[in-house]
This record gives C-alpha cells, structure tokens and sequence, in this order.
C-alpha cells in the first residue's frame, strides 16, 4: 500500500499524531521508587515519540492534544517542538494540570519495575471531538493514534471513532493497539481496541497483546483472520521478528498468509521504552517512502534498535542513508547485525561496522 493524497497542498504535513504525552521523570540509579533520591526530567507519549521521530527524519509532522497551562505543560511544548514537531495546534488548558509519571530504571517486563502515573483528569484527558482541531488532524497524509488515547475518558474514546469512522477527508488511519490493561479498569477495553483496530488502515500489534486482549494465540495467521478489514495489520513477534499482512482478494480455504516477514536485529539493549513506538514511526517512514514492505518491516526493526540502545523514551533514527543501506541486506547479512550503543552514528563504513565479528 503506497501513501496517497495531497502533497503540498497548505498546512498539508506527513504524519499527524494525535495523542497525550507527559512528563516522565526518569531515576539517577536503579532501585526501588521509595530509595531513588533524584530523578531526571524527560517526555513519555507514545503519538508524540512517532511524531518526533519522523521529524528527526525529515518527515513533516504535527501533534494534536491538550497540556495544562502550567511548566510541565511548556515542557512538552518546547521540547517535543524542538525536535521540528509543529505544536501550533496544541491546547493549553487552565483548569487541568499535564499529566506526570515516575518508573524505575529497571526493565518494563521485569517484577521488580515500578511506575506511578499521576494522570487522572489530566488535560489530555478533555480531549473530545468539540475541542479539537479537526481540519488540523486530517490536514495529514497520515493520522497515527493509538489505543491509550481511547482509555483516557469518554470524550477521547468518541473521538478516537470519530476520527476512524470512514469519511471523504480521512486520511489514512494508522492505530497502533497499545493494550494498557491498568488503564481500562471495569471498561471493555479488549472489545474497543478490536472496534478501533478493524476501522484502522495501518495497524501495529504485538502477539503479547493480541493473546492478553482477545485470547488470540501467537499464531500471526490466526490475527490476521480476526482483524480482516485493515489494510496493512503488522503484527511484532518479539525476539522473533515482525510479519506484515496486505489485504488481498482471499482464496477461500487458505489462512492468510503475510505479505512479508522480517527477523528481529541481535541488540545489546539499554533501555526497552519507546521501542514500539520506534518501529511504527520506521514503518511509517518507509510507507510514506514507497518502500516494499519487507523494507518497511526491516526498517521499523532499525528504528526500534535506535531506541533500545539509548537511554530514555526517546531517541535519534538512524540517518536514512544507513537504514536504507542496512534494510538492502541479503538475509545473511541481516541476519549477522548486533547493534549497540552508537551505533547510529556510524560512517560510511557501517554496515561493516555493525556486523557481529
């Protein structure tokens, strides 16, 4: 699927990413949340992390959402601004204040991580069809957004369907499913994402997910045959890799089977936030680009392993040039690369600097 639409028609940007960031503040040292004396400010937001990524690529892009009128607030602003994000359509609101959270620097999926959200009634959480910008969000070739936004309240789940429901001026829908049980509380939670995610064109799901929210199994397949109606389902293995589906006229009998696959990199991992978020911005990237899909795949994986070998939510992609010469691999190579700290900053001489010995 090729990315259409107007290109240079005015205030016409990339990506749109609609969603809530907040400001993270991140430990000095590992330990307990109770023992860590010192913590350092960065921004967490899954939209966000798209939109400053792609920009970071030379993409146009945009972020839509509400942040208090507070310091936390100007925050998020200056820095997610400072990356090239246009925020002009960000709303500052009075009443409510930014939404903040602590986590341990510990592993996301190990026992011993902790984060504590301080979020509820949060500005993003007033978002709604009625205060949004609605010819800022589909003045995009791309609208990103994800599954946290719809747990966020009523209003912001109404306008996430607002935003999917089918219309003239749609442009293409890109959801990443982000299932956030902790979020949801007594809500139906699985059944919304599954609503969303079938209304979508893009979507980004991983098999932890899709088995914890639907009890579908690790079988990509299986995925594909529940969430027929997208245009592209990417379905992220983990370790494994990555699978990649194209709606195609179906032979009836015949499981679906993916367009493309691609082996997850070897990585010598720093930190796992925001790697998911690192691998749709890359996929998007290289759809906006023309790119095949297996190249798509192959450069969400270069992408996330920019993100998991910094520290932080959030980091530089690689230079096109290298992703490009990178993704071009015949399957052997590929399938020698171990990528570590810095490794985007390599030269010209990359892609054997990066190559396991």
């Amino acid at each position: 699927m090729t990315v259409t639409g107007p290109r240079n028609a005015p205030d016409v940007v990339d990506v749109v990413a609609l969603g809530e960031s907040m400001v993270t503040f991140l430990p000095t040292r590992p330990g307990r949340l109770a023992d860590v004396p010192s913590f350092d400010r960065g921004i967490g937001g899954a939209e966000s992390n798209v939109a400053c990524m792609l920009a970071a690529a030379g993409h146009t892009t945009r972020w839509i959402s509400r942040v208090g009128a507070d310091g936390f607030g100007d925050h998020l602003l200056d820095t997610i601004g400072g990356h090239g994000v246009d925020v002009r359509h960000v709303h500052r609101d009075p009443a409510r204040p930014t939404g903040i959270y602590f986590r341990t620097a510990g592993d996301r999926a190990g026992d011993t991580h902790e984060v504590a959200y301080y979020r509820a009634g949060s500005a993003a959480s007033a978002m709604s069809a009625t205060g949004v910008d609605l010819d800022a969000v589909h003045a995009g070739r791309v609208l990103h957004l994800s599954g946290i936004t719809a747990a966020l309240s009523a209003d912001c789940l109404a306008l996430m369907r607002r935003l999917t429901a089918p219309a003239p001026a749609r442009p293409l829908v890109s959801f990443d499913v982000n299932h956030r049980p902790g979020l949801w509380r007594d809500s139906p939670g699985p059944e919304v994402l599954l609503e969303l995610a079938r209304a979508a064109d893009i979507v980004f799901v991983g098999e932890d997910e899709a088995e914890a929210a639907w009890g579908i199994d690790g079988d990509p397949s299986a995925l594909r045959a529940a969430l027929p109606e997208p245009d592209v389902l990417v379905v992220k293995q983990g370790a494994r890799g990555a699978a990649a589906f194209v709606r195609t006229p179906s032979t009836p009998g015949h499981a679906p089977r993916p367009a493309a696959t691609a082996p997850a990199l070897r990585v010598d991992v720093v930190a796992t936030t925001g790697a998911g978020d690192a691998f749709a911005a890359g996929f998007l990237s290289a759809t906006l680009r023309g790119l095949p899909v297996r190249d798509r795949i192959r450069h969400g994986h270069l992408w996330a392993a920019a993100t998991l070998t910094a520290p932080g939510d959030l980091a530089a992609p690689p230079a096109r040039a290298l992703a490009d010469r990178l993704a071009a691999l015949d399957d052997t190579a590929w399938g020698r690369l171990r990528l570590g700290p810095g490794w985007t900053q390599a030269d010209e001489g990359a892609e054997e600097e990066v190559r396991t010995p």
